[in-house]
């Protein structure tokens, strides 16, 4: 039967301290550097997968922001928008990005037809 090898929880935590206070950073910091270098060997900042998002955080937020204000929004008058913003991007990039927000339908609504009594 092979021998179970330990959690290693209770080893390392005392090397996670000693370490932390030696080089004067927290011990959060030097767990991660040590989960970063059991994961990939180094601790250089990797390539990342995939390109990089043609909206940004902020920019997204704004554009949830304006349709949040006015529902009858069109996606042309957001691209107007984000082009404004210094972002200009494609009207599907928009739609997509309203859709991670869990928006869906941003298309020009029908005026309701009200009149003078459907106003009092």
């Amino acid at each position: 039967r092979a021998q179970r090898q330990s959690c290693g929880k209770a080893q390392i935590w005392p090397r996670l301290q000693k370490n932390s206070a030696a080089l004067k950073v927290p011990k959060s910091t030097v767990a991660s550097i040590i989960l970063k270098w059991n994961t990939f060997g180094t601790t250089r900042t990797l390539p990342r997968d995939g390109c990089p998002a043609k909206l940004s955080y902020r920019g997204r937020r704004a554009l949830v922001r304006e349709v949040k204000k006015n529902p009858k929004i069109t996606v042309a008058e957001l691209q107007r928008c984000s082009r404004e913003m210094g972002e200009s991007c494609r009207k599907s990039t928009i739609t997509a990005a309203l859709h991670q927000s869990e928006l869906y339908g941003r298309v020009a609504r029908r005026k309701p037809l009200l009149s003078a009594r459907h106003m009092k």
